[in-house]
């Protein structure tokens, strides 16, 4: 089945389409030999842009071969085909597609990997993404004289380490592992916050969608997040606040679950949400209860993806997310005025 490149359906958009409506699929953590995925539901959600949260296929190899025949497999199965001939995809990756779990900067193999990782989300060779060292990358959706503008941030290749230590549970007696905080640690690199700025400034965009495959809000967790390096997360607040009226929301992947957090941040005029989609194949194992100071609504431990509507009416933006799972149920839905 032939693909849609990202440049053509996106100038057939901005041709035929007038209204102020946007629809925003995006997901995460997909194991690419499970048979039971989500794709039919997407599909049938008709979305008008495809977005990868990361952990698009589960890798953690070396073996650059391996790492070509894990994306091929994944991309080839029938139903994604059918994705791909229907929308346009975009996306980062996350540390399984990456090449290792947990990787940061010093993994010997990320530029190969990104090569990999590029061509399988279809960058043609006069993209920008091959004039940089990472992945990150930004792309427009555009209907009529408004636009939707979605920025992919690497928040591996330029990151820093983080520490994991194990302590045992004095009730269930399982072995547990944490993060350590790296104070001074970075995330993105100077390269990419210096790409990142530009791309907020100078936005005319009436929404920026910035997809981080690790969470940005949510703090209360023993995972990866943001919060392990509070340096970087504290310059990514400061540097919305300097751009008070660009529009952003955040989407995640990684935690194999789904939920919404939003924050208020000091100089924003509008509450910050993350969405966080994570479970395209799996979830967990056991169900438990995870404490977020600023999660809305119920934390889904179910197979998902997510679905940002968007509609703009001049200046106004207004977003509903919603939790989607197996046989298009809908596991919860929240809308956000920005």
């Amino acid at each position: 089945m032939k693909t849609i490149s990202t440049s053509l359906f996106l100038l057939l958009s901005i041709l035929t389409h007038a209204q102020s409506t946007f629809r925003l699929a995006f997901g995460s953590c997909s194991q690419q030999a499970n048979q039971e995925q989500l794709w039919e539901e997407v599909v049938a959600s008709q979305p008008d842009l495809w977005i990868w949260g990361g952990d698009n296929i589960y890798a953690d190899t070396k073996n650059l071969h391996d790492l070509e025949k894990y994306y091929s497999e994944q991309k080839n199965r029938s139903s994604y085909q059918q994705l791909l001939a229907t929308c346009p995809v975009t996306g980062t990756w996350d540390d399984h597609d990456y090449g290792t779990n947990d990787g940061g900067k010093y993994f010997s193999f990320k530029k190969e990997s990104k090569k990999i990782a590029a061509n399988f989300l279809g960058f043609d060779k006069q993209h920008d993404i091959w004039k940089h060292e990472g992945l990150y990358n930004s792309t427009i959706l555009q209907k009529g004289k408004v636009s939707v503008k979605i920025i992919n941030l690497d928040t591996r290749y330029f990151r820093d380490t983080v520490y994991k230590y194990y302590v045992v549970d004095t009730l269930t007696k399982k072995r547990i592992s944490y993060y350590r905080t790296n104070p001074e640690g970075d995330i993105l690199g100077e390269e990419q916050w210096t790409w990142l700025e530009r791309e907020i400034k100078n936005s005319s965009a009436n929404l920026i969608l910035i997809n981080s495959s690790i969470q940005l809000i949510a703090q209360d967790h023993r995972f990866e997040k943001w919060g392990n390096f509070p340096k970087a997360l504290q310059r990514f607040y400061d540097l919305l606040a300097r751009y008070p009226n660009k529009k952003v929301v955040v989407i995640s992947g990684d935690r194999h679950i789904a939920e919404l957090s939003k924050r208020s941040i000091p100089g924003l005029p509008y509450a910050l949400y993350d969405f966080t989609c994570s479970g395209l194949t799996h979830t967990w194992s056991e169900v438990w209860e995870e404490e977020n100071q600023y999660r809305v609504g119920d934390l889904i431990i179910q197979k998902n993806f997510g679905l940002l509507d968007v509609e703009i009416n001049e200046k106004k933006v207004k977003v509903t997310f919603s939790i989607i799972g197996t046989n298009s149920v809908v596991h919860q839905r929240v809308e956000a005025k920005l």
